[in-house]
């Protein structure tokens, strides 16, 4: 079990060009009572490891219990409400010349409860950086990066908000349609009918899904798996006509393929075949 541990990292001029910035990590067993009218200099992760307590932010109350946490932006006022019972944290705060495209990038909320469950990785992450941090002081510079980066993805992957379901629990829910479409990508029975009957749910939830895995609605994710496969087989397939791909790959027709490819990748069929041919490789990568 960890204790109460606090670690601040060097941060040098070279560091503050990195695209993030490891500043603090630590853990509270008995959380104290913080008042910051500035808000926190750069951006801010609190979580509950035990017990309950509250974040006051000017637009309210918001109570953290377990397995709960919040993201707050650099300079958000905000107050902890700690109450009489036990309230431990586990806290991170990092910076950096990207930090805030990623964040965004990954659409994590801020100033919102985050949740996630107890089977997941960010349940027991106090125990983690405790064990990694413990007995090395080299997690400055990339190194710090990356373990930014590694906390930001377990975020979006295991967080949900309002008991939506996380990124990592609808991609498992579409795991069975995702083994069926890699063996029937082609095919011209696959729409969004055929997706709802294999995985036995609505049109309606099966978009939501594919919205919340990939960003994508069922028809783009289709079209992209198609792209993808149609690349393989021209390189793996030289002999191979832009037809016979077409074909093979779902298309309606070689002129629809044409131009699909070619908006999607910039070049025709045939001129990114021609770029991946062997005749055009370096002889040691033949």
């Amino acid at each position: 079990m960890a204790t109460d541990y606090r670690k601040f990292f060097v941060i040098t001029e070279t560091d503050r060009k990195l695209p993030l910035i490891l500043e603090t990590v630590g853990y509270e067993s008995e959380q104290q009572f913080y008042k910051r009218e500035e808000g926190y200099p750069c951006f801010h992760w609190l979580q509950t490891i035990e017990g309950s307590g509250e974040i006051i932010l000017d637009s309210g109350s918001v109570k953290l219990g377990e397995n709960q946490g919040m993201l707050l932006l650099a300079g958000v006022p905000h107050e902890y409400k700690v109450p009489s019972s036990k309230w431990s944290t586990w806290y991170l705060t990092f910076d950096g010349a990207l930090a805030a495209s990623t964040v965004y990038a990954l659409e994590i909320p801020l100033s919102t409860q985050i949740s996630w469950g107890v089977d997941t990785p960010l349940a027991n992450i106090h125990e983690y950086y405790y064990e990694k941090y413990r007995y090395s002081h080299d997690f400055t510079g990339m190194n710090g990066s990356l373990e930014i980066y590694q906390f930001l993805t377990l975020l979006k992957k295991h967080g949900n908000v309002n008991k939506r379901a996380s990124f990592s629990q609808s991609h498992e829910r579409l795991l069975p349609l995702l083994f069926q479409l890699e063996n029937n990508f082609a095919s011209s029975d696959v729409g969004l009918t055929w997706m709802s009957q294999v995985l036995g749910v609505s049109p309606q939830h099966i978009n939501t899904l594919f919205r919340k895995s990939f960003d994508l609605s069922p028809y783009q994710y289709l079209l992209q798996l198609r792209l993808q496969k149609s690349k393989e087989l021209l390189i793996a397939q030289p002999d191979h006509t832009v037809k016979q791909v077409a074909d093979a790959t779902g298309f309606l027709d070689a002129s629809h393929f044409i131009s699909t490819f070619r908006k999607s990748v910039g070049l025709t069929p045939e001129v990114f075949r021609n770029q991946y041919s062997k005749k055009n490789q370096p002889e040691e990568f033949r």
